[in-house]
């Protein structure tokens, strides 16, 4: 066992699971995988890693496989699972999701591939661990899986914790101390004890907070769809496989945008490098557009089709139009355990704030269309026709 000394969570023990797999390549990778793509052009310390975070999610999961009392085998299966759980991004972390998503038709979470063949699955035959059902808890099918992945679980209250650490913003304070000791097993998964309920809806309270301030902040999505259409246009000129960019870290595939051949790809990676953005010319909520429409417009096929009307209204190049339209949100829920009944409860009849925070969640959602400084008034005038935006009422006029 050793120590490592992590900002967040103090010391965290590294069992001998975790110190076999902790320098094969594809976690090692993951020092260069930004946690928050481009966040760190809205907050200059946001330059943290998913590897520093699949260590404090490894930390938690031990904690939390302790408080449940597994078996060794188990709990070296839940350790794994949390260290290797993000092994599965592309460069930029949720940045390339689409790309991965839409392209080659699996997410970050399908990690089946990567696990089943090469060092990686010596490692963990090594270690006792089936790679199969490793990948299984990872992608959401296993009785462990909620674990890792799900509306509390040790991801998240990472994630929270350290993202508002190195962001600065002080709303992603978590007690994973009671969530842990609240959690229990059930037969249909996991579940929280009712005397959690007071931490569970605060690190909901601290998701929906952290949402509009750093996840979805406009820069971040200015600079993300800036990404998107260079990559794009990248593999428009050359024959690049997808598939193998992905599996680039950061600074290796930006690196290959700066010098693309394709001039749209190699402009928008300039912009971005010296942080030359495109500006905000429309930013509104589901009140002012057709939300029913613009909901199945969220692919990057159909964001580019939009921005190419929006163009040619405007009568301004294509590249110079940038449309984000993101999936609205889902609703969080949770199932609770309530004491003395030993019934299982959806979180939302237990506590009204749920409710509350998930339509303040669709209310936080935003439709964006970017393009260049001097051409904003264009661009806002032909988007607003493009996409029939009602005009703003006094109070959408209000700073954002």
């Amino acid at each position: 066992m050793k120590i490592v000394k992590d900002p967040v969570h103090g010391d965290v023990e590294v069992g001998e699971t975790a110190l076999t797999l902790l320098d094969s390549p594809v976690l090692q990778r993951l020092r260069h995988i930004r946690q928050l793509g481009f966040a760190h052009l809205v907050y200059p310390g946001a330059n943290h890693t998913r590897f520093e975070h699949s260590l404090g999610t490894m930390h938690l999961a031990a904690a939390l496989s302790r408080h449940l009392d597994l078996p060794p085998d188990e709990t070296d299966l839940v350790t794994a699972a949390a260290l290797l759980h993000d092994i599965g991004h592309g460069p930029f972390s949720h940045v390339t999701e689409a790309f991965m998503v839409e392209l080659l038709g699996w997410g970050h979470e399908e990690v089946e591939g990567l696990l089943a063949t090469g060092e990686t699955a010596d490692l963990l035959d090594a270690c006792g661990l089936d790679p199969a059902e490793v990948a299984a808890v990872i992608n959401g099918r296993h009785q462990y899986a909620g674990l890792i992945h799900g509306d509390l679980d040790v991801d998240r209250m990472d994630y929270l914790l350290r993202d508002a650490h190195y962001t600065g913003v002080p709303y992603g304070l978590v007690d994973t101390g009671r969530l842990i000791r609240s959690t229990v097993l059930t037969e249909n998964g996991v579940a929280l004890d009712s005397s959690g309920i007071n931490a569970a809806e605060s690190l909901l309270i601290a998701r929906t907070l952290m949402r509009p301030v750093v996840y979805y902040h406009h820069v971040s999505r200015i600079a993300t769809s800036m990404f998107h259409l260079a990559l794009l246009s990248h593999l428009k000129g050359t024959s690049e496989d997808v598939g193998a960019l992905m599996r680039k870290d950061d600074a290796l595939l930006f690196t290959r945008l700066l010098g693309s051949p394709d001039p749209v790809a190699a402009d928008l990676a300039g912009r971005l490098y010296t942080r030359r953005l495109y500006k905000r010319a429309v930013y509104v909520g589901r009140d002012r557009v057709n939300a029913a429409a613009v909901q199945g417009q969220t692919s990057m096929q159909d964001r580019r089709q939009i921005a190419a009307a929006i163009a040619e209204a405007a009568g301004v190049a294509p590249w110079t139009v940038l449309v984000d339209i993101p999936a609205f949100p889902t609703d969080m829920s949770m199932e609770v355990r309530v004491r003395n009944r030993h019934a299982l409860v959806g979180l939302e009849e237990v506590s009204p704030l749920l409710t509350t925070l998930n339509e303040t969640r669709r209310q936080q959602w935003r439709l964006g269309v970017y393009t260049t400084g001097e051409q904003r008034d264009m661009v806002e005038q032909a988007a607003t026709e493009v996409l029939h935006i009602k005009r703003p009422t006094q109070q959408d006029r209000l700073p954002i």
